[in-house]
């Protein structure tokens, strides 16, 4: 609160530049890096706001770091799902997999609809918000509307080289599937030269992610320090119920839903927690789902869930699996026809829920997916677009949130597949391993 309503009062400037150089102590003597990214992000969020012309010019620092987690993402799920499917053989093991992720994903997924939905209906965010009269203006003259028929096509790559150079990962990862059950189709002395060659491309881009680490502080600080000072304090305080709202509704989900699951399927909290803790928090401060799938890739191994487990469910779970997205979806769809001041009753909110079911599908593989769906899901319903563009003021931040949430119900996605499949070890089994 102190930062918000006195950011340039020099006493508390001070106060919180000492905060800082504590939390730099602790996190230079306990060498973790996990505690250099939130120093990091504390670091840009105090930048961010007492020198925002500077923290601007610091994007280039966040895109460098986006950019050198991109090249991992392609040739890491190239080398772990070949490995993972071809290495073991049994392909009845990866069509169980894939129709009990697809089952958990829309499950899941669901639920963060309708609690959504029951969010914004509760806090009634939207109502008496006033439209500024530029808003009309921004928005673009047509949005074509997103087909299952669209995003069926899309999952199926064209071009493997075009689908690695544009990081589109559901097609990445399609490749790599039908290329790994035809690695096993061949004779088992052709077999071992590709083989070899993913295990050893897996391994080294995984000492890549870890080299990538290094600059992940700095990274992240300029991507958070970027967004404060660009956004500023101000345009948060009209919209500070929406906030409030989606970070709530965001806060429900983790617990009512993902807890009790991560409990029935007998997760280990306090292991997971450690083991999701570095890839969440990187998803927050970027927030982008991508910067932290190598890493979520490799914590999730490491916390005991196979290869081929990990390889296929993170990587599919970025176009089913979104339960922050999916959830704001509905939560911002509802909030635009409050702010517009049509009452949508509980027929067609549940009509809609149904829609964002198959459109909320595709927002991985297409930039600014969420305006575009939300855009779409206007046009459907008949609604203005004008509130939709006012919600952008503080999309990045909501954006930080669920983007989080993404990455942690994937990364808990994981685990349950494996418990599902009897191939998470127990906590005793793996402490000794």
């Amino acid at each position: 609160m102190l930062l918000t309503f006195a950011p340039y009062h020099w006493p508390l400037i001070v106060l919180r530049c000492f905060g800082l150089v504590l939390l730099a102590l602790a996190a230079f003597q306990k060498r973790s890096l996990t505690l250099w990214i939130f120093f990091a992000m504390v670091a840009g969020l105090e930048l961010g706001l007492d020198a925002p012309g500077f923290a601007v010019q610091l994007r280039v620092l966040s895109d460098i770091f986006l950019r050198l987690i991109k090249v991992i993402v392609a040739p890491l799920i190239l080398g772990t799902l070949i490995t993972g499917i071809a290495g073991h053989g049994d392909l009845r093991k990866v069509g169980r997999i894939g129709w009990k992720s697809l089952l958990y994903f829309e499950a899941v997924t669901t639920i963060a609809l309708f609690i959504g939905v029951f969010a914004i209906n509760l806090s009634k965010a939207g109502e008496g918000l006033v439209l500024p009269a530029t808003a009309a203006a921004q928005a673009p003259p047509d949005v074509a509307p997103l087909r299952w028929t669209d995003f069926l096509l899309h999952i199926f790559p064209e071009n493997i080289v075009k689908s690695v150079a544009e990081n589109q990962i559901l097609q990445v990862a399609v490749f790599a599937i039908l290329f790994a059950i035809a690695l096993t189709r061949v004779r088992e002395d052709l077999q071992k030269p590709i083989l070899s060659f993913a295990e050893s491309l897996t391994q080294v881009m995984f000492s890549f992610t870890n080299l990538v680490m290094y600059y992940a502080p700095i990274g992240i600080g300029a991507a958070m320090a970027y967004t404060v000072g660009h956004m500023g304090i101000a345009v948060l305080l009209p919209l500070v119920k929406l906030i409030l709202t989606a970070y709530g509704a965001l806060l429900a989900f983790l617990i009512l839903v993902l807890l009790p699951i991560a409990l029935l399927a007998r997760i280990p909290l306090k292991r997971f927690l450690s083991a999701v803790a570095e890839p969440a928090t990187i998803a927050f401060a970027t927030s982008t789902s991508e910067a932290a799938l190598p890493r979520a890739m490799e914590c999730m191994e490491a916390f005991g869930v196979p290869r081929r487990i990990v390889a296929f469910v993170i990587p599919a779970g970025y176009s089913f699996n979104l339960d922050g997205s999916t959830l704001y979806l509905a939560l911002a769809s509802v909030f635009v026809a409050q702010a517009a001041g049509i009452h949508m009753p509980w027929s067609q909110q549940l009509l809609m829920v149904l829609t964002l079911m198959l459109t909320s599908k595709g927002i991985a593989g297409v930039p600014r997916a969420t305006l575009l769906v939300l855009l779409a899901s206007a046009a459907t319903f008949h609604l203005p677009t004008e509130p939709v563009f006012v919600i952008l003021g503080v999309d990045a931040l909501i954006d930080m949130a669920r983007t989080s949430l993404n990455v942690t119900g994937n990364c808990l996605a994981s685990a349950v597949i494996a418990r599902w499949e009897n191939e998470l070890p127990d906590a005793q089994t793996h402490e000794a391993a």
